[in-house]
C-alpha cells in the first residue's frame, strides 16, 4: 500500500509546489508590478518585497516594469530654420517610468511602443522648435533656451504616458552634407572679403603714418637747417669779430699772420705761380714788416 500511495503523495507535493511557486511573486529594488486580473489592473507594488497572487497566470498575471534611468536617441534627424536652410540634429532624452498604471493603460506597458510616441513627439518639438529661429541661432547662446523649449513640448505627451522626462539634450547641430561645402565656400568668400578690406584699410594707414612721418621729417630738417644756418651765421658774426678786433689790436701782426696763412695754403697745394720778385704778395720774404732792413731802419727811427 505504501508503494501504491507513494507516486500520489509525489505528485500532490509537486501540485502544492506548483500552486505555491504561481501564486508568489518578486518585486526587486529596480523594478514595479502591475498586478492584473483578466486583464484589469488590480495595483501596482512599487515597494520591493514577496507578494502573492491567485495561483497560475489563468486568473492574476504580473507585468514588471523597470523604474531604473533610460535613454532614448534620434540622430540625424534633419529640421529646417526660418529661413528655409536646414540642420542635421542629434538629440537624446534621459526618462524614467513614474506612473506604472498609466504606462500600462496608455501602451499596454510596451516599452518599444512607448519610446515610439516619445520619438515622434521629440522630432515634431525639434521642428517646430528650429522652425522659429533664425540660421545662426542654433550655434548661439540661444541654444540652452531652445532644448527647454523642446523639453517642455515634450514632457506633456510623455507624463500621459506615464512617463517622466528627467533630461533632454541636443548633441549635435550640423548642417547636411549637401549644403556644407557651400557653406564653407561661402564662409571662405566672405572672410576673403573681409581680409581684403582690411588689407586695404591697413594699406591705407600705413600710407598715411608714412605720409605723416616724412611731413615730421621735412619739418625737423627745416628746423634744424634753419637753426644751424643761424647758428653758423652767429659763429662767422663772432668770427669776424674777433678778427676785426685782432686787426684793430694789431694791425701788423694780422697782416703777417694772414700771409703765412695764405704762404701755407699756396705752396703746399703745389700750385706753380709766376709773380714779378718785387710782388706784393712776397713782401714778407723781405722781414718781419714786410720791408727790407735798409728801408725799416728809417722808418724805426721816424717813431717817436
Amino acid at each position: 500500500m505504501r508503494t501504491i500511495a507513494l507516486p500520489f503523495v509525489l505528485i500532490a507535493l509537486a501540485v502544492l509546489a506548483l500552486i505555491v511557486y504561481s501564486s508568489t511573486f518578486i518585486v526587486t529594488e529596480r523594478d514595479q508590478a502591475i498586478q492584473l486580473r483578466f486583464g484589469e489592473i488590480q495595483r501596482v507594488i512599487t515597494q520591493p518585497g514577496i507578494y502573492f497572487k491567485l495561483p497560475t497566470n489563468m486568473v492574476d498575471t504580473v507585468q514588471i516594469v523597470d523604474k531604473r534611468l533610460n535613454t532614448l536617441e534620434i540622430d540625424n534627424n534633419v529640421v529646417q530654420v526660418r529661413d528655409s536652410r536646414q540642420y542635421v540634429v542629434d538629440a537624446f532624452a534621459a526618462y524614467r517610468i513614474v506612473n506604472a498604471r498609466a504606462f500600462r493603460e496608455s501602451v499596454t506597458g510596451n516599452m518599444a511602443l512607448a519610446e515610439t510616441r516619445i520619438k515622434t513627439r521629440l522630432d515634431s518639438a525639434l521642428r517646430r522648435v528650429y522652425g522659429t529661429r533664425s540660421f545662426g541661432d542654433a550655434l548661439s547662446e540661444e541654444r540652452a533656451a531652445m532644448m527647454r523649449e523642446v523639453a517642455e513640448f515634450v514632457r506633456p505627451e510623455a507624463a500621459n504616458l506615464g512617463i517622466d522626462i528627467v533630461e533632454l539634450r541636443i548633441r549635435r547641430t550640423e548642417l547636411p552634407n549637401n549644403v556644407l561645402e557651400q557653406t564653407y565656400d561661402r564662409m571662405r568668400s566672405e572672410r576673403l572679403a573681409e581680409a581684403a578690406e582690411l588689407r586695404a584699410e591697413g594699406t591705407q594707414e600705413a600710407a598715411r603714418i608714412r605720409a605723416e612721418a616724412d611731413r615730421q621729417a621735412t619739418v625737423l630738417l627745416a628746423e634744424a637747417r634753419r637753426d644751424a644756418d643761424i647758428l653758423h651765421g652767429e659763429g662767422d658774426a663772432e668770427r669776424n669779430r674777433i678778427f676785426a678786433e685782432a686787426y684793430g689790436a694789431d694791425k701788423g701782426f694780422f697782416e703777417f699772420y694772414r700771409s703765412m696763412q695764405a704762404y701755407a695754403t699756396s705752396l703746399a697745394s703745389g700750385t706753380t705761380m709766376l709773380l714779378k720778385p718785387d710782388s706784393e704778395f712776397f713782401r714778407f720774404f723781405k722781414g718781419p714788416s714786410g720791408m727790407v732792413a735798409s728801408e725799416a731802419a728809417p722808418a724805426a727811427n721816424a717813431l717817436p
